[in-house]
């Protein structure tokens, strides 16, 4: 693969474990955002999601690649900055909801594939996140539903290292008696991220204006990892 062609460059695991690299190479080298990978175990996807980058899955050349990207922003929710709108708050108020945080997948993945047309969470990315379970004490790969009477009507698949959680992808219902139940779940998994005493979360590529509207902050790759890096390392980024 031609790294300067296609503008991603290989990646290995100890590169994204080298406190040198990440803080010489990877954090300040804002030309460089995407990176590649075959290497599709457990340790590489979690050295690459504490730097924090934040990883896909697509078929390059015939061959299926991990795609780690540093991003040159990202949005932030801290969670006194959620914002629940009147609309939201009212089907939560009136509606018999609940809202499951597990680590079983499959359910969630499920519904994700058959939402979305062109779909990155193929079956060896759902893999890699299974089988991360138990390599490393500090990350949890999570399913989040939501569920309306019994009925799975929206969801996500995302991760959490130490108090922070990060969303990969998810789904909400086309029903049109469901319309904005993809925000519900949002606003609801806030509170439980909340209350279970999460610092904030980390909700990606910045450029999404429902993340805005949820209450997320947009911040810079270096003001990003000020807070990130602390949070993962427990030092200072100098």
């Amino acid at each position: 693969m031609e790294s300067k062609t296609l503008g991603i460059y290989p990646a290995q695991r100890a590169m994204f474990e080298s406190e040198q690299y990440l803080k010489e190479v990877l954090y300040p080298d804002m030309h460089r955002e995407y990176y590649w990978s075959s290497d599709f175990s457990p340790e590489f996807y979690i050295a690459q999601a504490k730097a924090g980058c934040i990883a896909i899955c697509e078929t390059i050349d015939g061959e299926e690649l991990l795609l780690p990207e540093m991003q040159r922003g990202y949005a932030v929710l801290d969670f006194a900055d959620l914002h629940i709108s009147r609309k939201v708050a009212e089907i939560i108020r009136h509606r018999p909801l609940e809202l499951s945080l597990s680590v079983q997948l499959d359910p969630v993945a499920e519904r994700i594939d058959a939402h979305h047309r062109t779909n990155w969470l193929t079956p060896a990315y759902l893999e890699i996140l299974k089988r991360t379970e138990g390599v490393d004490r500090h990350f949890k790969a999570l399913s989040v539903s939501l569920f309306d009477a019994g009925v799975l009507v929206a969801g996500e698949i995302g991760y959490t290292i130490g108090q922070t959680y990060t969303s990969l992808t998810g789904f909400s219902s086309r029903e049109k008696r469901y319309r904005d139940y993809g925000k519900v779940q949002m606003v609801l998994l806030g509170q439980a991220l909340e209350r279970q005493g999460f610092s904030f979360w980390n909700l990606g590529h910045p450029y999404m204006p429902y993340k805005t509207a949820l209450g997320a902050k947009i911040y810079t790759r270096t003001e990003f990892l000020r807070r990130w890096y602390p949070a993962i390392f427990n030092k200072e980024l100098v």
